[in-house]
């Protein structure tokens, strides 16, 4: 194809998250929540092709129906590592999906954060980690954990990151099928706002944080509300974000795999893995550069 360079394409992971809780402890003068939450890293995800283009053309080959180019995360993070760098490379982007959209497991902004590690690499733009969760940050709050692809203890508008041991799990994971809209639960009359901060001392002790828009979407969405009722006959039922997303977890997979076989017919459930760090960094790790090209290094 006129454009693209002969290293031809490449893949690469973008893993789900979990939130682990999610409190909401004020508001800043701009209107932006202050969150409290604990990201939890799946072995489960999307996976961003690219392609390097001497054009300088960003082009989204395949990506989530009914999001537009432009509107596409993983498009503006190229186009933002392209500006920030001033690169003249491009890049021709596919996104296989198997995040579901709107359930709170992170995917566009992972697929984000996806594209501006493996480019930044690929260009040999070598911006690094620090500068790449800004950039990021522009894209959406949550893309800094995927950049970094680490487990954390986050806080701020979700940027304020600390990277935190989590102990080994499964989950089981049900998505009710339900696009929730996130500026609408931030704006609903019954949310809890003030909760008081957490530590995470709290946290780590076992101490029950909950999510802030459980109540709220269980009150406005019944299949979420069905969804927590049937997970919560093996364990502490919860939602993932502002999704719908919602969760299970457990010390075993076979432990797992019994809960989802017993689950009632007709609900879209999986089963995942928490790691201790990003598949991305491990395939960032694993690369060498095309024979040829002059690229950066993908440690970091």
């Amino acid at each position: 194809m006129s454009g693209a360079c002969d290293m031809g394409w490449s893949d690469w992971p973008a893993p789900a998250k979990l939130n682990l809780f999610l409190r909401i402890t004020g508001r800043r003068d701009d209107g932006y929540h202050l969150l409290q939450t604990v990201f939890r890293l799946l072995d489960w995800g999307d996976t961003v092709r690219l392609r390097v283009r001497a054009d300088g053309r960003i082009r989204r080959l395949a990506g989530l129906a009914g999001i537009s180019e432009d509107a596409d995360l993983a498009v503006r993070a190229a186009r933002a590592l392209q500006a920030a760098s001033g690169t003249t490379l491009g890049a021709d982007i596919e996104v296989v999906k198997r995040i579901p959209a709107g359930g709170g497991f992170g995917g566009g902004s992972s697929d984000a954060a996806t594209t501006l590690r493996a480019l930044d690499w690929l260009w040999g733009t070598a911006l690094g980690p620090d500068r790449l969760a800004g950039i990021g940050l522009a894209l959406g709050a949550d893309v800094p954990v995927f950049v970094r692809g680490e487990n954390a203890w986050a806080e701020g508008v979700g940027e304020r990151l600390t990277p935190i041991a989590l102990p080994p799990a499964w989950y089981l994971i049900v998505d009710p099928g339900v696009t929730v809209p996130t500026r609408e639960l931030f704006q609903a009359p019954d949310l809890t706002r003030d909760a008081p901060p957490a530590t995470i001392t709290d946290f780590v002790s076992g101490a029950e944080l909950g999510n802030a828009f459980e109540a709220v979407l269980r009150r406005r969405e019944p299949a979420v509300d069905a969804a927590l009722s049937a997970l919560s006959r093996f364990g502490a039922a919860r939602l993932t974000g502002t999704g719908a997303g919602c969760f299970v977890a457990f010390g075993s997979r076979a432990q797992a795999e019994a809960a989802l076989a017993a689950l009632p017919a007709g609900l879209r459930a999986w089963l995942a893995a928490g790691v201790e760090r990003s598949p991305l960094l491990d395939a960032l790790a694993a690369r060498r550069a095309p024979e040829g090209y002059a690229g950066a290094s993908p440690s970091g």
